[in-house]
Parts: C-alpha cells; structure tokens; sequence
C-alpha cells in the first residue's frame, strides 16, 4: 500500500487533525472543537491527537490485533499520560478516528464519528461514515448555521451546540467520539473488504470530505481524480479556494470559515 498523507489547518489557530500513513496503514484523526470553553486538560487538543495517533499506530504495529482492540489500547495509553487532568469532564480532549489497514488479502476499517473513508473500485466509489452526531441536536445545529461566521451571535450558539453536544457525547442516547475511556472503541463501524476489489481508498477528515458532503463542488470521482494528480496536497488546496469563495458561511453555513483537513491517499 503506498500512501501519500498532508494535513493543514483551517485557520490561524493550531492544527487539530492528524494523520499518519505507513506501507500497510492509514490513520486520520480529527479533533473535536473545544468553541473556547474548558475542557478539564491542561495539555489541549493538538496535544491529544499527536499522542493517540501514535499510540493507535504502535498498538497496530500487531497486525493480528482488531482494530477496535487497538483503539481501546491506545485510548487507555493516551488517559494515563495525563492523570492528573479532569478526563471525567464533558469537555475532556476528544477526537474522530479513521483506520485503513491492509493485512494480507483485506482492507481493514474502522470509522468512528464523521472522518470518511472512500474506496474507489471499478463500479464508483462508496463511503464508510458514522454520522450519529447528525442525529443530535439539530435544532441547535441549524441556529449555528444561520448566523455568518465570525459574529458573536454565531460563536455564542456553536458555544451553546457545544455545551449541549457534551452532555450527550459517548452515552448511549448520543454519539460516539474518541476521548479518555476504552468504551468509545467498541462502538466504532468496523468491517473488512476484499483487497482485489478495491482500486484506491482516501481516509480523511470531515475538512477535506465537505468539498463533496456538504459544499457539492465535486464528486467523487474528480476527487480521485485530483488525489491521483496532485496528491492530498492538491485537494485541499481546492477546498481553500472553495472556501475562499464563501468566507462568512453565507452560501454553505458552517461552524467554521475553513476547519482543519487531513488526507490519506492509498494506492496499490
């Protein structure tokens, strides 16, 4: 498996995704949005991720461990790394997790929250997504959406989305995330997929998928098209310059001008 991997941020602040590629896996994490409010850690998201990222892709280093095993691992590793932080708090450091892994004639997933994997074969191209988050709350998710970014009236209601959000993130009546407990690991889509029938795969986070989910500015196909051309690299430029185009949220209301994006590209 050849993987080409790039990440950025989506504004000034620092980059809460995350993404590793290694010859037989491909790992992207996406930082959940703190909206300013305390999170009961004193280390931050950024510092989260990188430490989850690498402990998901050491646990995995076994290619016989289950995906969901790995994670559980990896969530227990990062959690007692920072005991003496509030990781009982709603708020506590959380992220998605995407994972490709090849292994011997399967392609391996495990999706947890909305970090897409794609997999192109000679039919099209499917999706593996979890969008219970969606299912959450979506009165509050629309009052987000009808103000412009950068307005105190919009921060004020992403704050309060926020607050909301915690109150059901990892309880069986809302959705799953990654963040300080095992538990989340087995709520994860898993699943696995002939290796002959898959052409290419993308794993990615949710700011880079909107150029296809939410923004409608390109398929699938051109999507593979343009990772194929110029790599990860090149699609998120194209998102930027879409997002250009729309920087208060006026045409594709969202909770951000431009979020954070991360690509993997697998080819064989």
């Amino acid at each position: 498996m050849r993987v080409s991997i790039d990440t950025r941020p989506g504004g000034t602040g620092p980059n809460e995704d995350w993404v590793a590629g290694t010859p037989t896996l491909a790992v992207v994490l996406d930082g959940l949005s703190t909206a300013g409010l305390d999170t009961g850690c004193r280390h931050g998201v950024p510092w989260y991720v990188s430490h989850l990222g690498g402990a998901l892709v050491a646990a995995l280093a076994e290619p016989a461990r289950p995906l969901t095993e790995a994670l559980g691992m990896a969530l227990e590793q990062v959690a007692a790394l920072h005991p003496g932080c509030d990781l009982g708090h709603p708020g506590t450091p959380s992220a998605t997790v995407a994972v490709l892994r090849e292994r011997d004639d399967a392609l391996d997933h495990l999706v947890l929250a909305d970090s897409p994997i794609v997999f192109e074969d000679s039919t099209g191209h499917s999706t593996i997504t979890d969008l219970r988050v969606d299912d959450v709350l979506p009165e509050l998710r629309l009052a987000v959406e009808q103000f412009e970014t950068h307005t105190p009236e919009h921060r004020e209601a992403l704050r309060h989305l926020v607050v909301e959000q915690r109150k059901v993130r990892n309880t069986a009546d809302g959705y799953w995330v990654a963040a300080a407990t095992p538990e989340a690991a087995v709520h994860a889509l898993t699943g696995s997929t002939p290796l002959g029938e898959v052409q290419a795969a993308a794993v990615m986070s949710d700011g880079a998928s909107r150029l296809v989910t939410e923004y409608q500015m390109a398929t699938w196909a051109e999507v593979f098209v343009s990772l194929r051309s110029g790599g990860p690299a090149e699609l998120i430029d194209t998102v930027r310059k879409v997002e250009a185009t729309d920087p208060t949220g006026i045409r594709w209301p969202r909770y951000k001008s431009g979020d954070d994006a991360a690509v993997a590209f697998c080819q064989w």
